[in-house]
């Protein structure tokens, strides 16, 4: 279902009543200190945090491959067949050479944009004490 603008703006009223907008800007303060207390560059924290309460406000449900890749990735650390561990078999088994090659490309990009999207998480969220 399309958000409406009339909805959209309901959401923003109840965010606004519920102190959503102070949270946030508590969490995004102690984010601060805690990245100039590691060292690591508040401008690229505060890019991180503002794709974060971005998702959340448009209700970004979690990616299932993403989801997938950080499980491994927490489990094994990053592995030499990775890709292989993602490979939906039967269907790869499905397609012509020509076909695989593509699906090959296209996963190891996917999973090479999940590994960014995860080391950029892992660094903040695994920074703070």
């Amino acid at each position: 279902m399309e958000r409406t603008l009339k909805m959209l703006a309901k959401e923003a009223k109840t965010r606004m009543k519920r102190g959503f907008w102070e949270r946030c800007e508590q969490e995004l303060e102690e984010c601060r200190r805690d990245a100039r207390a590691q060292g690591i560059s508040e401008s690229k924290m505060e890019r991180y945090f503002v794709d974060k309460v971005t998702g959340t406000i448009r209700g970004d449900a979690p990616d299932a491959f993403y989801l997938k890749v950080k499980k491994m990735l927490l489990e094994e650390g990053e592995v030499s067949d990775a890709i292989g561990r993602l490979t939906d078999k039967a269907y790869y088994a499905t397609l012509s050479y020509e076909e695989k090659q593509r699906y090959n490309l296209e996963l190891s990009e996917k999973y090479l944009e999940a590994l960014k999207r995860f080391r950029r998480e892992y660094e903040f969220e695994h920074a703070r004490p």
